[in-house]
């Protein structure tokens, strides 16, 4: 099955993944640009938890970036389906711990790396797949300082 290849699409793809990394992910974290830039029925599955809709999306990232204080994700490679309605990016998130995983907030700085997957529907991004370093992240939380 081969795809028709739309460099307009493709770009535009890779330009809504990085717009919702940095207005979501990078202080001030502006959770209202989800409205924006997810569809209503968005669904995004992480952690062996699947998180349906924008608002249970809001809360679920509100929530996350509670246990990781100054969270911030930086992209470090995006591409994107020759029609542009997949989009992938590799990331690298860090902050300070305030409980991840179940762990002591004990303040300190963590970082892991990460990839999500997306699916682009009506200019929006609609469905992701999120794939973290957990165990390494758990192997830094559990490691004394």
């Amino acid at each position: 099955m081969s795809q028709d290849f739309d460099a307009a699409a493709s770009r535009q793809a890779e330009r809504l993944a990085l717009t919702f990394l940095d207005r979501v992910w990078q202080p001030p974290h502006d959770l209202d640009a989800i409205d924006e830039l997810m569809t209503e029925d968005y669904v995004i599955t992480s952690g062996g938890q699947t998180i349906r809709g924008r608002e249970a999306f809001k809360a679920w990232v509100k929530a996350f970036q509670g246990l990781l204080l100054d969270a911030r994700t930086d992209n470090q490679d995006v591409f994107a389906s020759p029609s542009g309605d997949r989009v992938v990016s590799r990331w690298l998130c860090s902050g300070r711990n305030n409980g991840m995983l179940g762990t002591p907030a004990d303040g300190r700085p963590i970082a892991f790396s990460g990839v999500a997957i997306w699916t682009v529907r009506d200019g929006r991004l609609a469905e992701c797949w999120v794939e973290r370093s957990a165990w390494e992240l758990y192997q830094q939380l559990s490691s004394p300082e």
